[in-house]
């Protein structure tokens, strides 16, 4: 018996390879008909082949909540996510728009601060983001660039509209299970691949490199990335970069500030070191500037910095762009800094801390998404229709005794797209986050981190919560 798509419902969702009707969408075709040859063995097999291939390479990352053990493997579905060109450019065009307005809103509020008094923003909502970091008033980076590289969050609604659904701007992870789904895909469908056209996205280490080496302006840059150390949930991915750049892995105990340059000890003695793309958080860079328990920063760094003799990718002050508040504004921020009209809409949100929007979320936060501004990885969150009245009210506890600590959304039936669910193809929610390299332009990688929720019904993607990934083809 073949493995067949025939039993396959949409079930009244918006489907990435299915009309409601059940015709395939533009680009899925040569994808089914070349799996529907295959027998429901051989494409197990195919399956069981490429699991065992990501134990292989050890593509782990932590969960530090479970008692099972911290380690796991991010769960691969082989049926992959497939993007058409056209669709394709209209979202990188919105990216390209939206990056570029955020950088330009970030160089102002450490600068001007036109935005707030142009009333655009309320002063107190930016200083009351606990991402924005009065150190870095006044501070220029290196090209005036701030946000390097980003992963924004994109979904599709019950229209098949894209929508943003939340910026990623400090220190963005996932894009090495990117890269290694790719390979992973090569090696699974070859003869898919092959008879496909599908954009490169191997090339993204080299764009990085070319990226970083950019914000410095000495001729031969010393590059490094700058890990906190093997037991952050990321490791693999930091390891895994500066293996595909050709640069060294470094933790705070390679770097030390000498003679006025951040150095690396190495067996020669110190080397100055000119670009670090970090993988840490701000507040953890500098304990001399800032948190001073901070056991994984390198004391001193910040001045270094601030003197322009070390480049930092993300600078740092970039999360208060993160901050979910502050998402609600960019619509405004894009209209305020280029003129134009957000290419990439927003999903409708409210903001507690607005008296009229925290009275409409309180009345009705059965219905909604409510999010910490500041929460990331899924937690800090109620899904107001999958929850007890019991979690409603202490939700609203917590929006009454901190409403600027807390946004709210409608309930958005992410898209769906066929996954592998024990022998056969069942629908599951994705979203799909881009990476966006910001050096002489703004460059957004072909493809993406398309993260799925495994468990049926689930609308949360994050892995750290049961979630998997697909391999993202974008045509041409």
């Amino acid at each position: 018996m073949n493995f067949s798509f025939k039993e396959y419902q949409t079930e009244g969702f918006y489907d990435e390879m299915f009309s409601p009707e059940g015709q395939v969408r533009e680009g899925y075709g040569p994808f089914k008909e070349r799996v529907e040859q295959l027998s429901q063995e051989e494409f197990l097999r195919r399956h069981q082949s490429a699991e065992r291939a990501l134990m292989a390479m050890g593509i782990t990352f932590n969960v530090y909540s479970e008692n099972e053990g911290t380690e796991r493997i991010m769960p691969v579905d082989i049926i992959p996510r497939i993007v058409n060109g056209t669709d394709w450019n209209n979202v990188e065009k919105g990216l390209v728009q939206r990056i570029t307005a955020l950088n330009l809103f970030l160089s102002d509020i450490y600068s001007d601060q036109k935005i707030i008094k142009d009333g655009i923003i309320p002063k107190e909502v930016i200083y009351s983001s606990k991402n924005f970091l009065e150190p870095c008033m006044g501070i220029k980076p290196p090209k005036n660039i701030w946000i390097h590289i980003t992963g924004t969050d994109l979904i599709r609604g019950d229209n098949g509209e894209f929508m943003v659904l939340e910026d990623n701007l400090r220190c963005p992870s996932g894009v090495s299970y990117m890269l290694e789904n790719r390979e992973l895909f090569k090696q699974t469908f070859p003869e898919v691949v092959a008879k496909t056209q599908i954009r490169t996205i191997s090339d993204y280490p080299h764009k990085l490199l070319e990226m970083l080496r950019f914000i410095s302006d000495r001729p031969e840059p010393t590059v490094v990335v700058l890990t906190p150390g093997i037991y952050n949930s990321a490791y693999f991915e930091h390891s895994y970069l500066a293996q595909q750049m050709g640069v060294e892995l470094v933790d705070a105990r390679d770097l030390v500030v000498h003679e006025g340059y951040v150095k690396m000890r190495t067996t020669k003695g110190f080397k100055i070191v000119d670009v670090i793309y970090r993988r840490i958080d701000d507040t953890f860079l500098d304990p001399q500037t800032f948190n001073p328990d901070s056991m994984i920063g390198i004391p001193g760094i910040f001045e270094v910095y601030k003197k322009g003799r070390v480049a930092l990718a993300n600078a740092p002050g970039t999360g208060v762009a993160d901050d979910k508040v502050i998402y609600a504004y960019v619509p405004k921020i894009i209209k305020y800094y280029l003129g134009e009209d957000a290419i990439l809409p927003n999903v409708e949100t409210y903001i507690c801390g607005e008296e009229a929007d925290r009275k409409y979320v309180l009345e009705n936060i059965e219905k909604l998404v409510v999010k910490e501004a500041n929460e990331a990885g899924g937690y800090g969150m109620l899904i107001g229709p999958k929850s007890t009245k019991e979690e409603q009210e202490k939700f609203k506890q917590y929006i009454l005794a901190n409403p600027r600590n807390y946004i709210a959304q409608p309930t958005i039936s992410l898209s769906r797209v066929p996954c592998l669910i024990e022998d056969h193809p069942e629908g599951r929610h994705v979203d799909l986050r881009p990476y966006i390299l910001y050096g002489n332009e703004v460059k957004v990688i072909p493809g993406g981190l398309t993260r799925v929720a495994l468990r049926k019904g689930s609308l949360v993607v994050n892995s750290s919560q049961g979630g998997g990934s697909k391999d993202t083809w974008v045509l041409y």
